[in-house]
């Protein structure tokens, strides 16, 4: 096992890379971020929505939350892979698919964790906002999200540890990520499965530990935050938004 992960160590952390394109961990990092960074505002949108008093609004975000929660990851990519280029008109390539796919697929989980962490406030904290003269948007903006997304901050971060591992889907439509990369160097060897296999898993835990590890920490500074009493001080921004109207 040693000697596949010393002979194989840059191909499973960059793929063929520089003669070819970038895989292996290193693309499984970067679709892990790029499907982070575009999911993220599209769950907080759809969590907004969720929690709207229009129904206008909130109804469509139930339906795309509960459909996309409802359908396996998998089921996603091959909808995205076999019917998207039937509707646009032209191919789009395995990793856009995949990227599109993650950025669908990791919003609604993080909307329903924005969505629990603003429905876990206190209502007297938006009625004491709307009471002092802030509209519903400057509520939401400066009152009810900062404290919604410090109190649910672990929960995001963990749901980034699982974007890391759902990139593995993408070897169904052969993105060189990490899995696809392991499975290549398999086929290579034909006669060595489990140990590749074993290497291939052992790289996931380790890069999910040290993703899990960082949330640990996250968690305790924010519990000790919260027994200090240094939490987001919405009171003086209430206070400094009734000077200033």
């Amino acid at each position: 096992m040693l000697d596949i992960l010393t002979n194989n160590a840059h191909f499973l952390l960059l793929g063929p890379y520089p003669n070819g394109p970038i895989g292996g961990l290193a693309l499984t990092l970067i679709l892990a971020l790029l499907g982070l960074a575009f999911a993220f505002p599209l769950g907080l949108l759809l969590a907004l929505c969720r929690v709207s008093p229009y129904r206008l609004l909130s109804a469509p975000a139930v339906v795309i939350v509960c459909i996309v929660r409802g359908v396996p990851l998998v089921m996603l990519v091959f909808w995205s892979y076999f019917l998207v280029p039937e509707l646009i008109g032209h191919i789009v390539s395995a990793f856009t698919t995949l990227v599109v796919t993650l950025v669908i697929y990791q919003a609604t989980y993080l909307s329903e964790i924005v969505r629990a962490g603003i429905e876990s406030l206190p209502k007297g904290q938006a009625e004491s906002a709307r009471s002092l003269g802030l509209s519903y948007a400057s509520t939401m903006r400066h009152v009810i999200l900062p404290q919604a997304l410090y109190n649910m901050l672990p929960s995001i971060l963990s749901q980034c540890v699982s974007t890391v591992k759902d990139t593995s889907i993408g070897y169904v439509i052969s993105v060189q990520e990490l899995t696809f990369s392991a499975q290549q160097i398999n086929a290579s060897l034909l006669t060595q499965p489990f140990q590749v296999f074993l290497v291939l898993a052992l790289v996931y835990f380790a890069v999910c530990y040290t993703f899990t590890r960082w949330v640990q920490v996250v968690e305790q500074r924010i519990s000790h935050r919260r027994a200090s009493g240094k939490m987001p001080n919405v009171r003086s921004f209430i206070n400094d938004s009734v000077v200033q109207s």
